[in-house]
């Protein structure tokens, strides 16, 4: 925070303007009395210029990305969501920052209000690029919650608006992430097949496919099912429909550097369609985010000379590399948590903005709002499995590292994990990876090893201590 202090007295707008976002990056995943966001940028969301307004209020929605505060709600952002006295950039950004910060908490309050803009904005409004944030930072709201965005839904359903497709498809995926709901799949593949001619009409489409991967994500068996349709999706769909394709594999696979979804992004990453190929090298960086995997190392290279008149591919095959060796290979994004058991709503936050961002490259990535890929600082997590004793002091432990078995429903106690190494902690797990101790000199307080964890002495031990 110190070093990035003195950048905020900077009179240029746009140093200013990014060490606010620094601070909200810094902050990010950091919770407690320790979080210093709100103190540091309160004073700058209301500022004339709008540049540094915006960042501000993103610094403040990656800073407290899924706490819920309400002190960011009240005193500071709700006033923005509004079009009476701000431009539909601004109203957009501070929705989708009260959706980031109040991720899957439903509140009516917020939802109303962004709903508010939605109904007011005319039409010139609603093509603009900055209103499909409008559309997240509601769907973020109603992140996993089910049916209980039905209301919202029929709200934006009863009226005509160029994003009212794109608004009610975000929302609805968004309420079902996670769910694997096959009534919900069955819906967006039927979206997902229409035949539309109007470029203004059919961007709701990618939003379907987008959909496909988020409502079957952390589940073996549905993630394969969807794998297989976006095969049939890439043969017989239109070519919009195929833009989103490489974005649906990667949330499937985040973190998680599959063969045959990587040798399909490879590619598509020469697609003749130029948007189709973009998509699919920044799909190549997140399925590879963080696990420094050579092929993908490879891969990318080779995109790199490729692409050495082309500066748009260039930027992303650059941005994939970085996300590819990931904090030196010791983060992930994956948003799944405890054995695939629950997902992480801010990191899929996170995901889900630079995913959208990414239907219409040409306006933000590639254009003027690079810096949402910032967002993705929401979800990154250390992948190393440390032990610490009951003073939190990291204590080395012994432990067994594998591929992991599903032991549902099998008697008896049946192994967890095959094909296992010893290690000592700190150990890294890579995507379906297991932990468990090798020894039972020590307890662990948790039933899955992954992140820190805290063990205590066992004082019944019958191994010797080395």
């Amino acid at each position: 925070g110190n070093e990035i202090d003195k950048y905020c007295i900077s009179k240029q707008v746009n140093i200013k303007a990014g060490a606010l976002l620094g601070i909200g990056i810094c902050c990010a995943g950091v919770t407690g009395s320790m979080g210093m966001a709100l103190a540091l940028l309160q004073d700058y969301v209301e500022d004339k210029n709008n540049m540094i307004k915006i960042m501000a209020t993103l610094g403040l929605g990656i800073a407290y990305c899924g706490t819920g505060n309400e002190e960011v709600a009240e005193d500071l952002l709700l006033k923005l969501v509004s079009l009476e006295t701000e431009s539909m950039e601004v109203a957009s950004m501070a929705s989708l920052a009260l959706g980031m910060v109040f991720a899957g908490t439903a509140n009516e309050e917020i939802s109303a209000a962004i709903l508010d803009v939605y109904l007011f904005a005319n039409e010139t409004q609603c093509n603009d690029s900055s209103a499909m944030y409008l559309c997240i930072g509601l769907g973020l709201l109603y992140l996993g919650r089910r049916d209980e965005c039905e209301p919202i839904l029929e709200a934006t359903q009863a009226t005509e608006k160029p994003i009212s497709k794109y608004m009610s498809l975000t929302i609805e995926t968004c309420a079902y992430a996670g769910t694997g709901n096959v009534l919900l799949i069955q819906k967006l593949l039927k979206a997902v097949s229409e035949h539309i001619e109007d470029e203004k009409a059919n961007k709701h489409q990618a939003v379907a496919v987008l959909g496909l991967a988020m409502v079957s994500m952390g589940e073996e068996l549905g993630k394969q099912m969807i794998v297989r349709s976006m095969d049939h999706i890439l043969q017989y769909a239109e070519v919009n429909v195929t833009r989103a394709v490489p974005l649906a594999l990667a949330l499937l696979n985040v973190s998680n550097p599959d063969v045959a979804i990587m040798d399909t992004l490879s590619k598509l990453s020469h697609d003749s369609d130029q948007q189709v190929s973009q998509n699919a090298v920044l799909a190549l960086g997140i399925i590879g985010a963080g696990t420094n995997n050579s092929r993908i190392a490879g891969l990318l290279r080779q995109l790199s000379s490729y692409y050495s008149r082309e500066p748009n591919h260039l930027f992303l095959v650059r941005i994939a590399q970085g996300l590819l060796h990931l904090g030196k290979g010791l983060l992930t994004l994956n948003p799944l948590l405890s054995d695939n058991l629950l997902l992480s709503k801010s990191a899929l936050a996170g995901l889900l903005v630079v995913l959208h961002s990414s239907f219409d490259m040409k306006n933000t990535i590639l254009g003027k709002r690079h810096y949402m890929l910032y967002c993705l600082a929401c979800g990154m997590r250390p992948r190393m499995l440390m032990t610490v004793d009951e003073k939190l002091q990291p204590i080395p432990v012994k432990v067994r590292v594998g591929q992991a078995i599903d032991t549902a429903g099998k008697a008896g106690k049946p192994k967890t994990i095959t094909g296992f190494q010893t290690h000592k902690t700190p150990v890294l797990l890579s995507h379906g990876e297991r932990a468990e101790l090798a020894s039972d000199n020590y307890i662990p307080m948790t039933n899955v090893l992954e992140g820190v964890v805290i063990v205590k002495k066992n004082p019944d031990a019958m191994d010797e201590e080395e």
